[in-house]
């Protein structure tokens, strides 16, 4: 039989609860304290270092509304995600089916620009209007990063020799398609790549990657000119309208799911976390009709759901690890239509097709 408590026994515990809330409470306020320092210090840097505003801009006026009579062909997207610049890809360990270094990267994101203006003007029928721009969205994992010690031993640079690059690479690729298309207007994510810490953040991730430090170099470029904005957010998603029509833009190293399926792939993983982001933002009052994302190296289009394929291409890791189907170096275009929503979608390829030893050129054949 226990022991009937005193007033004093009684009172002992109650400041116990008290003194276990108190350091609750303290905790919280430290880690608040934390937060708001680490978000604090970022928009310094922005502003000291970068020279950025604190905040970013919303999406410009025209990707909202045409202004004036629709055009035929609706407005551009397209998602540029997962070039690994600073990766080496052997094609001794892949098959001879790939080869990937710094100067490859700069290759195709040459062909990815000089493809995507062609289809864009000469593969989408005639218009009474020019495209109003077009929204690149820069989907992370844009350097190849040390987070693997087989990474570290093998990059042909550092994450900063890899940062300066592709900040060149990238405003000259940007130049050239504001010149083309007017306008131009950039949501940006970090990837899980690009991080600087060892294993994934997810307080103040944003803050620890290099992407995040190539779209400021970037936005920093281009502050003096009213045709290129961008949107980079302090989260690893961004949400933007084009003609109404909702996009979430998200790297897909954050899904909440995890592993595959030794038949389907990725699908399972992927579809299961799509769901699962669309309805836990919906409890939130930020609900979309699409979601964008990059980090599976494959290309994948489902009502609700655009998956970017990479412009590193195949890998060590997809051939040894994954036994992965051979993916050709690509990355996703589409239209999004005022009235008709997402029309055509197209894979702006960046190397010739593969053939096989027994391809011909025959159009097509049939047994007899």
């Amino acid at each position: 039989m226990s022991a009937v408590k005193t007033d004093a026994d009684r009172l002992a515990d109650a400041q116990e609860i008290i003194r276990k809330k108190n350091l609750e409470i303290s905790n919280r306020d430290k880690l608040i304290r934390d937060l708001r320092h680490e978000t604090d210090t970022a928009d310094i840097i922005r502003q000291t270092i970068f020279g950025l505003s604190e905040h970013d801009p919303e999406p410009p006026r025209w990707v909202h509304s045409l202004g004036g009579p629709s055009t035929h062909r609706g407005g551009p997207v397209t998602i540029w995600s997962d070039w690994h610049h600073g990766e080496v890809v052997d094609p001794s360990q892949v098959g001879g089916v790939n080869k990937f270094n710094a100067e490859i990267s700069k290759r195709r994101a040459q062909k990815l620009v000089d493809t995507t203006i062609d289809l864009c003007f000469n593969h989408m029928g005639s218009a009474s209007k020019v495209y109003p721009g077009i929204v690149i969205c820069l989907g992370g994992d844009m350097i190849s990063g040390n987070i693997h010690e087989e990474l570290a031993e093998t990059n042909d640079r550092t994450s900063w020799q890899s940062v300066n690059d592709l900040t060149d690479t990238l405003a000259g690729c940007i130049d050239a398609m504001a010149t083309k298309f007017g306008k131009v207007f950039l949501p940006c994510v970090v990837g899980n790549h690009g991080r600087a810490t060892h294993k994934p953040r997810l307080k103040s991730a944003v803050f620890h990657s290099y992407d995040w430090g190539i779209y400021c170099n970037l936005a920093r470029h281009f502050r003096g000119t009213k045709h290129v904005q961008f949107m980079i957010p302090n989260e690893t998603d961004a949400r933007f309208d084009v003609f109404g029509h909702r996009y979430l833009l998200t790297h897909g190293d954050n899904l909440g799911v995890k592993g595959g399926d030794g038949i389907i792939g990725a699908i399972g993983p992927i579809m299961r976390g799509s769901i699962k982001v669309h309805s836990s933002e919906a409890e939130i009052g930020r609900d979309f009709d699409t979601i964008i994302m990059g980090h599976w190296h494959q290309y994948l289009t489902l009502p609700g759901l655009i998956v970017n394929n990479s412009l590193k291409g195949f890998d060590e890791y997809a051939r040894l690890r994954l036994r992965a189907k051979y993916s050709r170096p690509s990355q996703a275009l589409w239209f999004t239509h005022p009235q008709h929503g997402i029309t055509a979608h197209w894979q702006v390829y960046l190397e010739p097709k593969f053939n096989r030893k027994d391809a011909t050129k025959t159009w097509v054949t049939w047994p007899e």
